[in-house]
């Protein structure tokens, strides 16, 4: 299934998608030279928008959830990929501890639990699930709607107080699928025997989507040096706007002057390239996931007329959490529809390699606004065609091939700006 470009204004793009097809054999060994100064994370998932003039990552997370939205056809590559990540960590790897989120009642949620489990199961290990659920004393099985189950298992500090697992499991690696929002339980804390993955300051308590897009500009200058391009075809520009109270309405007046001048920042781009789309940003908490406290903005002025229900939107995010600091993020139109409903890319990658992705698909949501709310669906993205290896021979824009490799390579950069972004955010960076 590959979406239609509903739009005239492909022109950068085309140009775009020929020089990286051109520089493909260079574009892979930088990648490789890369990944020799830096470690990828465990697993990753990058949200792309499509806008036909500009193709850029919008959001990376660093927990995904959704991994039983990838076609079946894609398994083997991710098995391959989850051994080549658990070899690096414990080469004798046996057991693998895997903590999910805590809203169990998410059956959507629970199948991409247990499509994780198969995943890590076919590389030999033994996965058992943890959770971090308070008042869970004993064992839970949970049904899902495959006709399979799950069980949940509350969490066992060893004697020696240095290691975490269940009864009668000791494992090697505990691998997080809980993105920690409300902080990091101590129960997680002073694991020195044992690799958790990712590490804990990746979890939203401590990470910010600011420093996120710092080092993903940081990478994608240095890719656009490359391949001969302007940077801005691939990274959405940003602002951070911090001391905001919504309810209370204030610090909002620094934050429409950072609307404002990221808009015309946005406009000059626009003139420069003859673009006659209406420009917008997304107001988006600084620390979050699951498409909470965001809003699209076309004009400064919106911030002074905020409506009850829209400072009810973004006073608080997952978990209830309060949004006190945002980032102003350079709006990208997603001119991809699927059946006319508009549609985004999502490509999930475990250790460095490209395992799969589908596409967000929302028909009540324009090109213009977060899909990443109720009512979207997704359709997996037809990697399986040979992972996407490009068609040289084709032309600009007509093969399906070409579009995933250049969502392949993009999602790569800001799989390694969330490496840089780990590294520079690190409390305890090794001394070596």
């Amino acid at each position: 299934m590959v979406p239609h470009l509903v739009t005239a204004l492909n022109g950068p793009l085309l140009e775009l998608e020929k020089k990286i097809l051109g520089a493909t054999p260079a574009i892979e060994r930088w990648f490789r030279m890369e990944w020799q100064e830096h470690t990828p994370p465990f697993y990753c998932s990058v949200d792309l928008r499509n806008a036909g003039f500009k193709l850029a990552p919008v959001d990376t997370n660093l927990f995904p959830g959704g991994f039983n939205n990838l076609s079946p056809e894609m398994l083997p590559l991710a098995v391959q990929a989850a051994m080549a990540a658990i070899e690096k960590y414990c080469p004798d790897a046996r057991n693998l501890l895997l903590i999910p989120e805590n809203h169990t009642g998410n059956t959507f949620y629970l199948q991409n639990i247990g499509r994780l489990m198969q995943i890590f199961r076919q590389t030999g290990l033994n996965v058992r699930l943890g959770t971090l659920a308070p008042g869970v004393t004993k064992s839970q099985q949970i049904e899902l709607p495959d006709g399979t189950s799950i069980t949940l298992e509350p969490l066992e500090r060893s004697a020696n107080g240095r290691r975490l697992g269940l009864k009668n499991f000791d494992p090697c690696t505990v691998l997080l699928n809980n993105d920690l929002s409300i902080g990091v339980p101590s129960v997680l804390e002073g694991l020195h025997e044992q690799s958790v993955l990712p590490p804990l300051h990746a979890g939203w308590a401590l990470r910010r989507k600011s420093n996120h897009f710092a080092a993903y500009d940081e990478v994608v200058k240095k890719f656009s040096k490359m391949v001969e391009v302007d940077p801005w075809m691939l990274n959405p520009m940003f602002a951070k706007v911090s001391d905001i109270d919504f309810q209370e309405s204030t610090g909002t007046d620094a934050l429409a002057d950072s609307v404002s001048s990221l808009l015309s920042k946005i406009r000059k781009k626009y003139k420069e390239y003859g673009i006659k789309e209406q420009p917008f940003v997304f107001i988006k908490a600084n620390a979050g996931t699951y498409g909470m406290g965001i809003m699209t903005v076309k004009d400064a002025s919106q911030i002074k007329d905020l409506t009850r229900k829209q400072r009810t939107g973004m006073v608080a995010g997952k978990e209830g959490l309060e949004v006190s600091e945002v980032i102003v993020q350079e709006g990208v139109h997603s001119f991809e529809r699927i059946n006319e409903a508009v549609a985004e890319p999502v490509v999930y990658m475990i250790d460095r390699y490209v395992v799969g992705g589908f596409y967000r698909v929302h028909a009540d949501r324009d090109v213009n606004e977060n899909l990443n709310a109720p009512g979207a669906h997704f359709v997996p993205l037809a990697f399986a065609q040979q992972h996407a290896l490009p068609d040289m021979m084709a032309k600009p824009g007509t093969a399906a091939p070409n579009r995933f490799y250049m969502y392949g390579v993009v999602a790569r950069l800001a799989l390694l700006a969330a490496s840089l972004e780990m590294e520079k955010t690190d409390p305890n960076p090794e001394v070596y």
